[in-house]
């Protein structure tokens, strides 16, 4: 018994969907989903986007509850954007390649003998590394964030250097990189794109910059996720070969019905020999449920950390208004 009122077990053959919308409401909860997550969490979704636009979702919401069905460091992010809300993460073993790839140990150190440079981080780290930034950026902002630094000013750029290349290339700025990637993104194989290419001569390739070069190099468009999904909207009648987490066609499809969408092909055979995020995968419906049902797993940040990361997140929203 809690609050005198029984706990709700889940019972084989439950209506997850129909238990979780009435969870949400009874506690004034709202669940941000990725657009990498399972079809069936961003179904029961209040917001489904990307890094950004769950960040400008979590700033801007009035719910008591923020279950945040994507990776660690977003459901932080959320946290350090609302700290006296609950944030819960359906599985705490959510975490990200990219993010792991830069340790505060090495990072600090690293930061500090350049401490010329203008330090901005990409969303995907943790909230250590996003309180010794000067500004975070995503993929949908990156562009934005480096034409707000002084042409002249020397810039670090972590953790992403596919992205950081990416930026470099379009802007000619004058970039430090740090050696970091995500696994998902490099895992895109270029014999095996070329060779889907001559199966299909009549479909264009759209890619995530995380991609390595050789496989933006391919791309008739480069974006974010939520460009990504915004161009082929804006082009339906094409068919398209896309080059990011293989979870996006779910709702990319709800946005063109009649479009084809062939996922971008991977190194290694798997199951549906498309890039998935194992991390992104690990959050199920079932999990989605316990953690609204029982309130945990818990976000927490230390003060500390959150108030010295705030300042980066919150200068990149003032700038993507």
């Amino acid at each position: 018994m809690k609050g005198g009122q029984q706990m709700n077990f889940f019972m084989p053959g439950m209506d997850l969907q129909h238990e979780i919308l009435r969870l949400k409401k009874e506690k004034n909860a709202i669940i941000l989903s990725h657009y990498y997550q399972r079809p069936e969490i961003q179904e029961v979704a209040d917001h489904v986007g990307d890094s950004l636009a769950l960040s400008q979702a979590a700033a801007q919401t009035d719910a008591d509850i923020i279950v945040f069905a994507g990776v660690y460091f977003m459901a932080e992010t959320a946290k350090i954007l609302n700290p006296t809300k609950k944030v819960l993460l359906p599985d705490l073993n959510a975490g990200c390649s990219l993010a792991d790839s830069c340790p505060i140990a090495d990072f600090e150190p690293f930061v500090k003998a350049h401490p010329e440079h203008f330090v901005v981080t990409y969303i995907n780290c943790s909230a250590e590394i996003k309180a010794l930034s000067d500004y975070v950026c995503t993929s949908s902002n990156a562009l934005q964030v480096i034409s707000d630094i002084p042409e002249t000013a020397p810039i670090i750029f972590a953790p992403d250097k596919n992205l950081g290349n990416y930026l470099i290339g379009k802007t000619g700025r004058d970039m430090l990189l740090w050696e970091g990637s995500c696994l998902v993104h490099e895992a895109f194989c270029i014999d095996k794109l070329l060779d889907l290419c001559k199966e299909h001569p009549d479909a264009m390739i759209i890619a995530h910059p995380e991609s390595e070069e050789h496989i933006l190099r391919t791309a008739s468009f480069i974006g974010s996720t939520s460009g990504m999904i915004t161009y082929v909207k804006r082009h339906p009648n094409k068919k398209y070969i896309v080059a990011t987490e293989v979870g996006i066609l779910h709702e990319m499809q709800k946005e063109v019905p009649d479009t084809i969408l062939l996922p971008a092909p991977v190194v290694e055979d798997n199951s549906c020999a498309c890039s998935e995020c194992a991390f992104m995968k690990s959050n199920t419906l079932l999990k989605t449920y316990r953690c609204l049902r029982d309130e945990t797993p818990e976000i927490e940040v230390s003060r500390a950390i959150a108030e010295k990361a705030w300042v980066p997140i919150e200068r990149m929203l003032k700038l993507s208004k």
